[in-house]
């Protein structure tokens, strides 16, 4: 039976960058970070990360765009449907989703939609790492992190935020005017 393809199936396994957790100088944490810097603006596929400092680092914020990511799609969809979930009292719900939605996006499109680390997901479930051929990690555990197209997720939360964003606005006015 053949297996549905997924979305790791395009990556070239081939276009990796290790940062390796060798202490040369005092300075190696700028070392690594700027090892991993060169590495995002070459759109490396895979990047594996041993240092567990910037590892982390990098982990956290993923995790802080991928949070304004979701706060934005979920509040503007419950936003969107509170009207039909709850007739009569979706007023006093979908102002501040509306809100939360656009000014999640906001803060998405203004401070992580030009990083070059958003176009990253952390592997969690250790699928890459397993078709990976690396020799001589310093580590068992590196931080994977794998190369997303995200044209359609930014395409997603925008449009769902800025729909939200009309209608709370369209609310306000209908209110404003009764």
């Amino acid at each position: 039976m053949a297996s549905r393809p997924g979305p790791d199936d395009d990556l070239d396994l081939n276009n990796v960058g290790v940062i390796r957790e060798i202490y040369d100088d005092s300075n190696a944490n700028e070392h690594f970070a700027q090892e991993l810097e060169r590495m995002l603006e070459e759109k490396r596929d895979v990047i594996l990360i041993e240092p567990t400092a910037i590892g982390d680092e990098a982990a956290k914020w993923i995790r802080f765009g991928n949070f304004l990511h979701k706060g934005s799609v979920i509040s503007g969809a419950c936003c969107l449907l509170s009207p039909l979930l709850l007739p009569g009292r979706a007023s006093l719900v979908h102002y501040p989703l509306g809100f939360m939605s656009g000014a999640c996006a906001l803060l998405y499109g203004i401070s992580w939609q030009t990083d070059p680390c958003c176009k990253y997901q952390v592997d969690l479930d250790g699928r890459i790492m397993a078709r990976l051929r690396v020799e001589r990690l310093t580590t068992s555990s590196p931080l994977v992190l794998v190369r997303r197209d995200d044209k359609i997720r930014k395409y997603l939360h925008n449009t769902i935020a800025g729909f939200a964003v009309c209608y709370t606005a369209l609310k306000t006015y209908q209110w404003w005017n009764s």
